[in-house]
């Protein structure tokens, strides 16, 4: 090994959830030159399920930012370099002179040299290859102009005779044959960037592009997103918004589920008076003092005793398998409204916590979701879902299964209404709920069960005691 390759860590693109191919860099919190420690956050980037912050695993100084904010790299993409032993050479003045020089073929040559000489057989996710002449900007030349001379390398090895093969056969991932598809682009007019010939998302984004790159980028330094479509003219009568992240991974998943389930929805409108003069009781007990109480903590806990007293509507459809899998435990989804688009973290064992308990983990929850923090782990193995449409002011919905789940439970505004009560017609607190279940599962009389059962506890909450 030499003393470069020992000096400089590359940290790769991991995969911060279950089977996901990419991620968006959202935001570099570091810089060339920064010191970095183990553990450091260096950057934080949104996946398809969650938007996750990533630790360096090793001391040492940031050599090279690989793609700007605003990037969706595939996973084991090198998206950073560190220098683990600085200031014990040479390396390091070389580079900075290459960063200072203006981009020229012969550096250029010297860059594509390097990666020619690097390790083919690379770890998963922490390599340790040498970088002869590395700088800052050789990766933003990569990015930009990399195509360009990887054209005219195509163009000469059109006239020495070898320019079939890599036009025969691009090499692409599917989601990137997806995305060429999509945009009517012939991956085998692209011209690959990604190591071993790959054609990445960039290359088909840049074929896709009606003008020509301009002049290098420095991405070592870039603070804005990389434009993914035009910049629209004013006045301009539509706009045309990239479909990624987690909206493009909740669209498939609500495609996925009103085609594969069949919904059956029902309604019941709900005199809950008493359940909100116990949310404003429970304000004032010392046990739950600090826990944010609410109507949907109470519409959660009778929701769980709903469940309990008919357990089978916790379950889900195994297709494979020509199975129901009945779940003796309850991971409770709650729909959240996020910047980045819906997403459904769930309490898991939820059937098993005190009013307390569920209220402090209905806190943790909404607050790391506001701020964009939830976790892929925090999102998976959801048995039912409760989706409060409410705080919109929207009385009720029909909402499509969570996929996976058997139930989900929409909750409208809650709204003072004229209500008989007691043989006389009085102003009441008045919800409408809806319950959507898989008809392959759920049956019409355990489905009005369920339903029923969660709005006789909010007309009269003395049931949680009762029937939990």
């Amino acid at each position: 090994m030499t003393e470069t390759s020992a000096r400089f860590r590359e940290f790769k693109m991991p995969d911060v959830g279950e089977g996901l191919t990419e991620a968006e860099i959202l935001k570099w919190y570091v810089q060339p030159g920064d010191t970095v420690t183990d553990g450091q956050v260096v950057c934080e980037v949104e996946t398809a399920k969650a938007a996750v912050e990533l630790p360096i695993p090793y001391d040492g100084v940031v050599h090279e930012l690989r793609f700007p904010e605003g990037t969706t790299v595939d996973v084991g993409e090198v998206i950073i370099s560190v220098d683990v032993a600085p200031g014990s050479g040479e390396p390091v003045a070389e580079a900075a002179a290459e960063a200072a020089a203006p981009v020229q073929a012969p550096v250029t040559e010297a860059a594509e040299a390097d990666e020619d000489a690097a390790p083919k057989g690379r770890q998963p996710v922490l390599v340790g290859y040498g970088v002869a002449e590395s700088s800052t900007k050789r990766r933003p030349r990569k990015v930009t102009s990399v195509p360009e001379q990887a054209a005219a390398a195509a163009v000469q090895a059109e006239l020495n005779g070898h320019a079939a093969p890599p036009v025969a056969k691009p090499l692409a991932k599917p989601p990137v044959r997806k995305l060429a598809k999509d945009l009517g682009i012939d991956l085998a007019t692209v011209v690959p960037t990604g190591p071993d010939g790959i054609i990445t998302r960039a290359d088909v984004h840049a074929a896709a592009a009606p003008a020509p790159v301009a002049e290098p980028v420095d991405v070592s330094r870039e603070t804005t997103p990389v434009p993914t479509a035009e910049v629209q003219p004013a006045g301009a009568r539509e706009t045309r918004i990239p479909v990624k992240g987690v909206r493009k991974a909740t669209a498939a998943a609500m495609v996925g589920s009103a085609f594969t389930a069949p919904h059956v929805t029902e309604f019941v409108t709900v005199d809950v008076t008493r359940t909100m003069k116990l949310v404003e009781e429970l304000k004032g007990d010392k046990e739950m003092a600090g826990l944010r109480v609410n109507p949907l903590l109470l519409i959660a806990k009778a929701l769980l005793v709903a469940i309990k007293r008919n357990p089978d509507v916790n379950a889900s459809w195994d297709e494979a398998a020509q199975e129901i899998v009945l779940k003796h435990y309850v991971n409770l989804g709650i729909a959240a409204a996020t910047p980045r688009g819906l997403i459904v973290p769930n309490i898991k064992d939820a059937h098993d916590k005190t009013l307390p308990q569920l209220a402090a983990a209905l806190g943790d929850l909404v607050s790391t979701a506001r701020e964009g923090k939830t976790s892929p782990a925090a999102m998976q193995n959801g048995t039912v879902t409760i989706t409060n449409v409410g705080v919109f002011g929207v009385d009720t919905g029909t909402p499509i299964l969570n996929p996976g789940e058997s139930a989900i439970l929409a909750v409208g505004a809650i709204k003072l209404q004229p209500w008989v009560h007691k043989g006389k017609v009085k102003p009441r607190q008045v919800t409408t709920l809806a319950l959507s279940f898989d008809h392959r599962l759920v049956d019409g009389e355990l489905g009005s069960k369920v339903l029923a059962d969660v709005a006789a506890i909010l007309e009269q909450p003395k049931r949680l005691i009762t029937w939990a």
